[in-house]
């Protein structure tokens, strides 16, 4: 026993610190390190052996606690009602066990509403007078963050409530089992009800909105918004979002709220809080809900009885394939309110609800052929042609086999029968091969030696698992890639498209950026298809791209692993391109977001003379290569000096930056000993501080900020 004992302790804080790593990575990173399905097995196992073992259970046990997506940058709220999570199964068994429990409170049947588990980020918002005044991510359950103005930039969040108080029609009754797959909203999270006893309210009612309260749902990302996302990501070779959750969580908690407009998140609400709320059941409350302009689900059903919840179940573990979101399992409530009330809550979830997960989705389809795609910067990458499979909201043709030892773990071959799931590539990925279904003759097909389009020998990096086409001036493949990129919205915004960049490469009428200004309508009037308007549009798109933002034209350079967001960054830090060509290592590494590797590949471009070249061509021609000067300056109380920020403030970091700016100060990311202050709010990080202590930088408050700049 002793020896049982010890093991179950030691085993208990394994897991508990394991789980409260994957917490962070997961809320916080927005980066998991696992799948949904491992992580519940560990806390199984934490939760049995806490069972046994009820001494070592801790308040603060991830079995105990609800994990965190706090972040610095935002201002912090506390919640008028916890946000709780779900407790979960895998076991259509343990769903008989639920409703067993649920049946030993009441005399009568019991009514469940049943909605897809929508696979996004929480979010409690708060109406005032019918007018949105906060919105709170989960946080810890406690406290959230403020994410009023992100949110604000998702269309389907009303900004103010419209309510027809005859219009009587507008809501629906409770939906029916088994609605159609189409493109509605859904679920995940279970929140506290406080709703009170009230007189019964029929369905066809209206009920006015109440003047103060809250409604709790799931902002989440379509995958149409997230297979285009990550292309973009791929392009300015910044690590793809590895699923809709991750993308949606990583895009609300931009600083910028014009970022999160352009992700195209979506939302879903389902459930409403407050005092003396005027609903009998769930399903009365969300009616209303839908008639006061919500996103609201069309997908949930009432099933009387378990039998009826088990049916719905297994309806969608088919039906989900055709949605155009990502859902993960079922939410089964239970419907009538009085009864949740007395079933009461635990101290991490309520008991009168629990979610139903399925298995990850996959496909099976057969392997017809591979392709060696050559990228922007000469990565090849192979993709897998496959026969057409239904995946995801989808049809899968194509799936990524990411590089030569990918495909060697695989063990793959011509004409095998592989597994596909949609996960964070921007085509699915092969994970596994059924080999029971192998043919004898199948063939491992050959990784190449030489690019596909130029010819080159591949160069493959120790530090790399791709292999690289070296002839980036050369290969037609890859100078055509950065022509697109160059043209796009985001980048010179010039009104061309692949299709002419093809034309005009290959009648040899560009073979560097400053060639797209030296283009006449002559020479445009000769391309197939042209006229003279579609001319004279290109042309003006071409000046008028002289007027675009420095930060722009120095994305559209297509520099390895430099980003849009990361561009703005350096614009704000240097100022000039003659200030970034003549940055040091160390003078990059002191900008926000710049690591070694961006380091590195901006100082190899400038190496290169022939783009020293392009760049005083590019100039030129009326190119804008310094930033300009804010309008917004108020003194220069700041002037020469760098400042690190780190913590919580009594307003948003993107203010404090602003203000930084505005007095003639720079900011940056990391602590150095070109740094003249850390400005250290709330939660300042530990590191941040250890290295100003170690350097003997000024750590100064937000009140010695504000004298500051007086």
């Amino acid at each position: 026993m002793g020896i049982k004992k010890q093991y179950a302790e030691k085993r208990i804080k394994e897991l508990s610190e394991e789980l409260r790593r994957h917490n962070h990575s997961y809320y916080v990173e927005n980066s998991p390190t696992i799948s949904d399905f491992e992580y519940d097995l560990l806390t199984s196992e934490l939760a049995t052996l806490e069972k046994m073992f009820p001494e070592y259970l801790s308040k603060t046990s991830p079995t105990q606690t609800v994990g965190s997506d706090r972040t610095e940058g935002f201002a912090q709220y506390r919640h008028r009602f916890p946000m709780l999570s779900l407790g979960n199964t895998y076991n259509i068994e343990e769903l008989y066990s639920f409703d067993e429990r649920i049946r030993k409170m009441t005399d009568g049947p019991v009514q469940y509403s049943c909605e897809l588990k929508f696979d996004g980020t929480a979010i409690c918002l708060t109406y005032r007078d019918g007018m949105l005044i906060r919105a709170l991510t989960r946080g810890d359950g406690t406290i959230g963050d403020d994410v009023t103005e992100n949110v604000k930039t998702i269309k389907s969040i009303p900004h103010f409530i419209r309510f027809a108080p005859h219009a009587s029609d507008g809501v629906p009754a409770e939906a029916n089992l088994f609605s159609s797959p189409n493109t509605g909203h859904d679920h995940q999270e279970a929140t506290l009800f406080t709703t009170q006893d009230s007189n019964s309210v029929t369905q066809t009612e209206a009920i006015a909105p109440p003047a103060d309260f809250e409604i709790r749902g799931e902002i989440f990302m379509p995958y149409e918004a997230f297979d285009r996302l990550n292309l973009q990501r791929e392009e300015e070779e910044e690590t793809p979002f590895a699923n809709p959750r991750n993308a949606a969580a990583g895009s609300l908690k931009q600083q910028d709220p014009a970022i999160v407009a352009e992700r195209g998140l979506d939302c879903t609400l389902y459930h409403i809080l407050g005092e003396n709320l005027p609903f009998a059941t769930h399903s009365q409350a969300l009616s209303n809900a839908r008639s006061w302009g919500f996103p609201i689900s069309e997908h949930s059903a009432l099933c009387n009885g378990i039998g009826e919840v088990i049916e719905y179940i297994r309806s969608w573990d088919e039906k989900r394939k055709f949605l155009p979101f990502a859902t993960d399992g079922i939410v089964i409530k239970v419907n009538d309110l009085a009864l949740q009330r007395k079933l009461g809550f635990t101290a991490k979830s309520p008991r009168w609800a629990t979610a139903y997960k399925f298995k990850p989705e996959e496909a099976l389809t057969r392997l017809i052929s591979v392709d060696y795609q050559v990228g922007r910067t000469g990565a090849i990458t192979p993709v897998a042609n496959l026969e057409p499979v239904q995946l995801s909201g989808t049809v899968v043709k194509r799936a990524s086999l990411h590089n030569s030892e990918q495909m060697e773990a695989l063990n793959i071959h011509i004409g095998d029968w592989v597994y596909v799931e949609k996960g964070g590539e921007i085509i699915p990925k092969i994970t596994r091969v059924e080999l029971s279904r192998r043919d004898s003759t199948a063939q491992v097909p050959q990784y190449p030696t030489h690019c596909p389009d130029c010819g080159s020998a591949l160069v493959k990096r120790e530090d790399e698992a791709k292999h690289f086409c070296p002839n980036s001036d050369h290969c037609p493949t890859q100078i055509k890639a950065k022509f697109v990129h160059f043209i796009s919205r985001k980048a010179m915004n010039i009104l061309a498209g692949e299709a002419t960049i093809e034309q005009l490469f290959e009648r040899g009428l560009i073979s560097d950026f400053a060639d797209l200004y030296r283009l006449t309508k002559e020479q445009l009037l000769t391309l197939d298809g042209w006229k003279e308007r579609s001319a004279e549009r290109l042309l003006e798109s071409l000046e008028a791209s002289k007027r675009a933002p420095f930060h722009s034209v120095l994305f559209a350079l297509g520099i390895r692993h430099i980003g849009e967001t990361t561009a703005k960054m350096i614009v704000s830090h240097f100022k000039s391109i003659d200030a970034l060509m003549a940055a040091t290592r160390e003078d990059l590494l002191a900008v926000d977001e710049i690591g070694e590797i961006m380091a590195e590949s901006i100082l190899q471009y400038f190496a290169d003379p022939k783009h020293m070249e392009m760049i005083e061509a590019l100039r030129a021609m009326g190119l804008r290569f310094e930033a300009e000067e804010s309008a917004g300056r108020l003194s220069d109380a700041l002037e020469g000096k760098t400042i690190v920020i780190s913590g919580n403030f009594s307003v948003s970091r993107e203010e404090i930056k602003s203000l930084i700016a505005a007095h003639g100060g720079k900011n940056t990311g990391s602590v150095s000993k070109n740094t003249t202050y850390l400005l250290a709010g709330e939660k300042a990080g530990p590191e941040k501080l250890k290295k100003a202590e170690k350097l003997g930088i000024e750590i100064i408050d937000e009140e010695t900020f504000n004298k500051l700049i007086n």
